[in-house]
């Protein structure tokens, strides 16, 4: 028999057997496969692989497919409640990392990324899903920002243990893979059965909804996903293509930014919470674009390593502010639409992703620098719309416009 429990009630439960605990049990879960496969990827790919640029956006435009068809939770929750749908996703992606140095061609690695990113692309599709409902509005930014410094600190372990022991151990990709997909898997199966099912205080609408209203929130989620796109393929793989980067030095880089994520991440939940979703989201998107024309600074005027890897690290630091987008929708959004309006954003986020990864790396092959001022302009049209965020979100003011929209015409 299922153990149902509202979230109301759920204070009278231990504090690890609360909601609160299990996101931030999720939030360390996910990492140690998603991060860890993550860091051993660019190298893998190329020197396994024997991956050139254009292979490699394949690998990316294929590894986005499952979360452009994100919206099939939607299909999904009928049957399933969000919860164990998560953590079944969330198993899936632990076992086809546990599995992935096992198909080491370019149609094998095709094939197990694809099965890991849709359990990665359902798990974050649920996970966004179940934070807003179960956070309220005034916890939710710091709540968001804390989460997210444990995922970094989980995935700050993972990256400790590859630089310390890679080389001294002889690590292999089998092993890494290996291990870090199976604690993942074990982690997720754990709290699939140690915790009851929460009932959030709203019934979600289980159909596919495109509201209006959303339109800026549908805008800035599309932008996001080309822009995100552009740094994940191209970014990791310039450090190890261009640079010569080894796998220990690479995820040495990604330490630093873990570093980062865990003393910045909870100060960009107070920072939300203090000024607003609107200015949190300019002052990221202003960042992005001057991160976005240094790298293609690299290329053009032929600047070196340091600077390179200190815009890798400054990237991540911004792309941390993106809590403000969850925010602003948690506060427009009728409450019974939180979860099919996350599977329709994740799905709005991946349009460009599909796309975007195959075509740039042909690109890349004839001007990488090219694909980083893209992603400046990318960055520049996500700044135009966050200007039209209004100062206070709330349902029936959604955008700068709504209140005009409302005003009656003078007579």
């Amino acid at each position: 028999m299922v153990d149902l429990v509202k979230v109301s009630d759920s204070a009278t439960l231990p504090l690890w057997r609360r909601p609160e605990s299990l996101l931030f049990l999720m939030a360390v879960a996910m990492p140690i496969a998603f991060a860890t496969w993550s860091a051993l990827l660019n190298n893998f790919v190329i020197e396994v692989g024997k991956f050139d640029g254009s292979d490699n956006g394949w690998l990316h435009t294929v590894r986005e497919i499952p979360g452009f068809l994100a919206v099939g939770v939607i299909a999904l929750i009928i049957f399933i409640r969000e919860q164990v749908l998560g953590l079944v996703s969330l198993i899936m992606l632990g076992a086809a990392t546990a599995v992935t140095a096992w198909f080491p061609s370019l149609t094998g690695i095709l094939t197990i990324t694809m099965l890991s990113s849709i359990g990665f692309h359902y798990y974050e599709t649920v996970n966004q899903s179940l934070q807003l409902q179960w956070l309220s509005k005034d916890r939710a930014p710091k709540m968001l920002g804390y989460l997210l410094a444990v995922g970094s600190g989980a995935t700050l372990i993972c990256y400790l243990i590859i630089v310390a022991l890679w080389e001294p151990l002889g690590l292999t990709y089998n092993i890494v893979y290996m291990v870090s997909g199976s604690v993942t898997a074990l982690l997720a199966v754990f709290c699939l059965f140690a915790y009851p099912q929460f009932e959030a205080p709203h019934p979600q609408i289980k159909k596919m909804i495109l509201r209006r209203r959303y339109w800026l929130y549908y805008a800035l989620q599309f932008m996001a996903g080309a822009r995100r796109q552009i740094f994940m393929v191209f970014a990791g793989f310039m450090m190890v293509e261009k640079f010569g980067f080894a796998v220990h030095e690479i995820t040495a880089l990604y330490l630093i930014n873990l570093v980062i994520n865990m003393v910045i991440a909870p100060v960009f939940g107070h920072v939300v919470h203090r000024f607003g979703e609107r200015n949190t989201l300019l002052f990221e998107y202003v960042g992005l674009m001057v991160v976005f024309l240094a790298y293609g600074g690299i290329y053009w005027f032929g600047w070196g390593v340091v600077l390179a890897a200190a815009l890798y690290v400054i990237d991540h630091v911004f792309f941390a502010l993106a809590l403000a987008l969850k925010t602003y929708f948690q506060k427009i959004a009728d409450p019974k639409d939180i979860a099919p309006t996350a599977a329709v954003a994740f799905t709005i986020n991946h349009i460009a992703a599909v796309v975007l990864p195959a075509s740039l790396g042909y690109l890349w092959l004839v001007s990488p620098s090219a694909v980083f001022a893209l992603a400046a302009s990318m960055a520049a049209g996500s700044f135009a719309l966050a200007l039209m965020i209004p100062r206070h979100p709330e349902p029936g003011n959604e955008t700068i416009f709504s209140k005009l929209a409302r005003r009656p015409a003078a007579t």
